[in-house]
């Protein structure tokens, strides 16, 4: 077992490795802690051939498991003191980027059936009552998982600016919950539009039992090939999985369909740091197609759709909160779909959880919260609309 690396490498935090032979070695020294436990003799080898592929692979195999501390205690120690030694970039890395995600319809139909097609009992063990899945937002970062996503509605819903009676266009709009709760709270009649028939089998029925049947709409439909044109358009968790080389269509969709004195908003996950190829066992487990933007991914498609930039918001750790919540709501049911799945499906699933929550508290992730007008006064001229008294 080859573990110079580690010995290199390993500063913050205490990490103690123990073999398939069980000889025992630690490196590092303060917080977190937690064992590795190597249950083959090339194991280690394999995952140094090519880690951000096989560190999830390897675990998903049962190729190691964690000891002391948890898989996230694991996983942080990796991140920390590994991940500018195994993430190389290189000048090709804008071009692999854009070639892996090039989602015509056919393809992007493809990608988000390969993930929100997984069935409806596994989303509602992980997430809140009303099934956002997406980012949550931590006024405090004590809130319930459902305190904190009804949080992030009334954030969505002030930066639209809403108004009763108007027409919103909900692009990507997962479970309906977002949609649901506009219609709900603010007298709008929502249109939302999803590419998973789980998730409108699920949008819809929960439409008709909340009584809202007339006042939201869900469609099995591309936005590229959506017409109409609305007072309000948000998009939430959507754009991740658009490509880049989707961008303009995105944003000039956006921008033919909203209204002369429309407001849009658009949440998506994005990079602090300059683009590269999505994680590779992420593209290949969990989001096929998947692209994360950076900031100035997005103005320049922005400014050529004609839209102007009234308000850009970055979330920062929020997510990282939100991921830690679903993931504990999964273990109280891990057995469940051990039973159902495997374990190897439970394995893949958590180290999904656990790696994007650490790639929020100490990568390159955030979100960001991108709010678009034609008319540069659409939307007011300060924040303190998004900020009551009664808000606090």
């Amino acid at each position: 077992m080859n573990l110079r690396l580690l010995e290199k490498f390993i500063q913050q935090g205490r990490l103690t490795v123990i073999g398939h032979d069980g000889r025992e070695r630690t490196f590092g020294e303060g917080e977190p802690t937690a064992t590795w436990r190597l249950n083959g003799p090339s194991t280690f080898m394999r995952i140094l051939r090519n880690p951000q592929l096989n560190l999830g692979e390897t675990y998903m195999d049962g190729e190691w498991d964690v000891g002391e501390g948890t898989l996230h205690d694991l996983l942080t120690i990796l991140r920390i003191n590994l991940e500018p030694t195994v993430s190389g970039r290189s000048w090709l890395d804008p071009l692999r980027a854009v070639l892996r995600s090039w989602n015509g319809l056919a393809a992007s139909r493809r990608n988000v059936s390969h993930h929100y097609d997984l069935d409806e009992p596994l989303f509602r063990a992980c997430l809140d009552t009303d099934m956002h899945y997406s980012c949550a937002y931590f006024t405090d970062p004590q809130l319930s998982l459902e305190d904190a996503q009804a949080a992030k509605c009334r954030h969505i819903a002030a930066k639209l600016n809403l108004e009763r009676g108007q027409k919103v266009l909900d692009i990507g709009s997962g479970w309906g919950s977002l949609a649901m709760h506009l219609a709900e709270h603010h007298g709008v009649t929502v249109t939302g539009l999803t590419l998973s028939a789980e998730q409108l089998r699920v949008a819809q029925e929960t439409a008709r039992q909340r009584g809202l049947a007339g006042r939201v709409e869900f469609r099995l439909e591309d936005y590229r090939e959506h017409a109409g044109t609305y007072d309000r358009i948000v998009s939430v968790g959507m754009f991740e999985h658009v490509g880049k080389p989707r961008y303009p269509a995105f944003f000039n969709k956006v921008a033919t369909s909203l209204a002369t004195d429309g407001v849009a908003l658009l949440h998506t996950i994005a990079s602090k740091a300059p683009p590269e190829p999505i994680n590779p066992w992420i593209r290949r487990h969990i989001f096929p197609g998947g692209y994360i933007p950076s900031l100035s991914d997005i103005a320049p498609f922005v400014e050529r759709a004609g839209l102007t930039s009234a308000d850009i918001e970055v979330l920062r750790v929020h997510y990282a909160l939100t991921l830690k919540a679903w993931n504990e709501r999964f273990q109280n049911h891990r057995q469940q779909f051990v039973e159902t799945k495997g374990e190897r499906f439970c394995r893949m699933w958590e180290f999904y959880l656990v790696i994007c929550q650490t790639a929020f508290e100490i990568g390159d992730l955030v979100v960001a919260q991108w709010q678009m007008t034609k008319d540069n006064q659409a939307a007011p001229i300060t924040r303190d609309y998004l900020y009551p008294s009664n808000r606090r």
